[in-house]
């Protein structure tokens, strides 16, 4: 029996918010956040640095770019 409260909600792309966390963009990308931070270093998918502590955001233009969706803005 599936456990229902595992399922996620279908992503509505209007809602998303302008700058993603590395988790955010692994669950729409269905990869690791590993792989996220990896791609990242490797200029795939650029992170911006917010705070002292280095915190990585994610353009949602940029994302989208690599799902396909719309164009690259930069």
């Amino acid at each position: 029996m599936a456990d229902f409260k595992k399922l996620k909600k279908a992503v509505k792309l209007d809602e998303l918010p302008d700058l993603l966390t590395v988790r955010e963009v692994a669950e729409l990308l269905r990869v690791s956040p590993l792989t996220i931070k990896r791609w990242g270093k490797r200029g795939k998918l650029p992170a911006i640095r917010i705070n002292s502590r280095g915190d990585r955001r994610y353009k949602k233009e940029a994302v989208l770019w690599l799902l396909g969706i719309q164009g690259k803005e930069d």
